[in-house]
């Protein structure tokens, strides 16, 4: 069928939701309502769609629209649920299973017919990576049952007010009912509000006399302090004291004031270090890192007990012959103390007697390459941009380089530009049945680097490269396994993911080809490196690379504070978010 998407942001679930639909052979094509109305109608009336689909949409349809089309819209609650804060609301009331239904638009909000739903358990993960996991899950076999069920004809819609159905209103959650109340509130307590707008919209707070938006949460078992104490920073989060115990923050936003550009997450220490020191603070030792140097650094070996309740963004365990070396960054940017940490993580794991090395291995984001925030907060953007392209790149080299045992990567969640390039300098890459990958940088206006020119064409063939870095559009798990972009995908839900990834990594590992295969590995590596070396490859992206940063009026500027500001791309420049295959 012909299918027109509409959506408030080419965000990652309508990314699957497009790149599933058109591996069924549909032909999609994408609208954004952020653009206005006139632009949905104008979409409506060029495409002429024989079912139009909303999988993410934050206003509604024009009436004209959805009276003259079949809309469905993609709604992340059970059937009957209706409000614009359905996963805050799940969270907050810590429901144990939740769900998602797909139902007809009309005037009254969520109260379409239902055409299909699906429901699942709720773990204790943050919202978005519930999003992205369990929801997106859900949501996805919802869409493409509707889909057959419309284009089979016969499917009669149910309506919401059957006996069976409980309809519950619920109002959007607002700062005064997330706010935490740190001499009251435990623990678990600081923590279930954090999870609840842990990406969007954070926690309203304050700290050091500035109101700030609180992003993401950790348990910390060991540090404590009084009720709302800054304690210490680690791996650019906070931690600080609650009443029964403490809590590590990632990420801080400060409040926008009148006047002043909209503000951004970033590392919570990093903004902690624009604020002025609290009274009687000592100065500490300067350093080179973007932290207060105020508060103590709280460091946490890379082997960890796996008991410990704590926050660490890398973190390496080894179970006989295999070595796992994870590592979870917000949103999957990796600044460049993020890279060259996890390097030095790469290098105490290839000191480890395995044979075979996984990466990444946990749910949510693999990796989307360097971090823009960080980049758009620095004092130099352009210097920024390529000391952490340069950090980037010596991780990938090192993981190229590595011809003593086999490494895999294991994506179990969505990756993109840089993110997918380092999947790929792995011997093998497993990813999750519900991923999503973005093998391209275009639609930030940047060439790329990474060794993608070597790593891509090797995998998929030179062709294939192209059109994948010049379409820009999203891959399924599915159709990446197709092309020869991934090797194996792992067909289980987020939870299970990290199981089932031990229980592969420890058959490979006793495979009876393993020794040829490495042995074959290095024979391979050396004859490319005789046919064209890995530095000359790194050298010809750069060179690309460096033109675009240090030039000012490169379109990569405005893309940057246009994605990390969370503004319309065409107030920046204009960006395709789709289109007919």
């Amino acid at each position: 069928m012909d299918i027109l998407l509409v959506a408030s942001a080419f965000n990652s679930l309508t990314q699957r939701v497009y790149a599933e639909l058109s591996d069924q052979g549909h032909r999609v094509d994408v609208v954004l309502a952020s653009h206005g109305t006139e632009a949905v109608r104008a979409a409506v009336r060029e495409t002429g769609p024989e079912l139009i689909v909303a999988p993410m949409l934050r206003t509604a349809l024009p009436e004209d629209v959805w009276r003259e089309h079949t809309c469905l819209i993609v709604h992340p609650g059970p059937p009957g649920d209706r409000g614009p804060s359905s996963l805050d609301w799940a969270i907050a009331q810590e429901a144990s299973h939740w769900g998602v239904t797909v139902l007809r638009a009309e005037a009254a909000m969520d109260a379409g017919d239902v055409w299909a739903a699906e429901s699942f358990a709720v773990p204790p993960v943050g919202k978005s990576d519930l999003y992205r996991g369990e929801v997106a899950d859900a949501a996805s076999a919802a869409v493409l049952l509707a889909v057959q069920r419309y284009a089979d004809g016969s499917f009669k819609p149910r309506p919401q007010s059957d006996p069976g159905i409980r309809v519950v209103w619920r109002d959007f959650v607002h700062q005064e009912q997330r706010g935490i109340d740190w001499e009251n509130d435990s623990t678990e307590t600081v923590l279930r509000k954090l999870r609840g707008a842990d990406s969007q919209p954070g926690v309203l707070d304050e700290l050091l006399g500035r109101e700030v938006f609180l992003h993401g949460g950790h348990p910390e078992d060991r540090l404590g302090g009084r009720p709302g104490e800054l304690l210490a920073t680690r791996a650019g989060a906070v931690c600080r004291a609650t009443r029964d115990g403490a809590v590590w923050i990632p990420e801080l936003r400060p409040r926008k004031s009148s006047g002043d550009p909209a503000p951004f997450r970033r590392p919570a220490a990093s903004v902690l270090a624009s604020f002025p020191a609290p009274p009687g603070a000592g100065r500490g030792t300067p350093g080179s890192d973007d932290r207060p140097h105020w508060l103590p650094v709280s460091d946490v070996p890379l082997e960890l007990p796996p008991d410990r309740r704590t926050f660490a963004d890398i973190r390496y365990r080894q179970r006989g012959d295999t070595g796992f070396l994870s590592f979870s960054f917000p949103g999957g940017a990796m600044s460049t103390d993020h890279c060259r940490r996890l390097l030095d993580a790469y290098r105490y794991a290839l000191a480890r007697p395995t044979s075979v090395l996984v990466l990444g291995g946990t749910r949510d984001f693999f990796s989307n390459g360097i971090h823009l925030s960080v980049i758009e907060a620095s004092a130099d953007p352009g210097a920024e941009s390529w000391a952490n392209l340069n950090a980037m790149d010596d991780l990938v080299e090192a993981v190229l380089r590595t011809t003593d045992r086999l490494v895999v990567a294991a994506l179990g969640g969505n990756a993109a530009a840089g993110g997918v390039m380092l999947a790929l300098a792995a011997d093998e890459v497993w990813c999750r049945s519900g991923v999503v990958l973005n093998p391209h940088y275009r639609r930030m206006g940047l060439y790329g680097s990474e060794f993608w020119t070597y790593t891509l064409p090797r995998r998929v063939g030179p062709e294939t490269a192209r059109r994948l870095t010049s379409e820009a559009l999203p891959v399924s798990a599915a159709a990446a396994a197709r092309i020869g972009l991934v090797d194996r995908v792992v067909p289980v839900p987020p939870q299970r993911f990290t199981a089932e990834v031990e229980r592969m990594a420890a058959a490979r590992a006793d495979a009876p080809d393993h020794a040829r295969r490495v042995a074959a590995k290095a024979a391979a590596r050396q004859a490319d490196e005789e046919r064209r070396p890995l530095a000359e490859y790194r050298r010809a992206e750069l060179d690309r690379m460096r033109a675009v940063f240090f030039d000012p009026q490169a379109p990569y500027h405005a893309l940057r504070a246009a994605f990390v500001r969370k503004l319309p791309a065409g107030s920046a420049l204009p960006l395709a978010t789709g289109g007919r295959r």
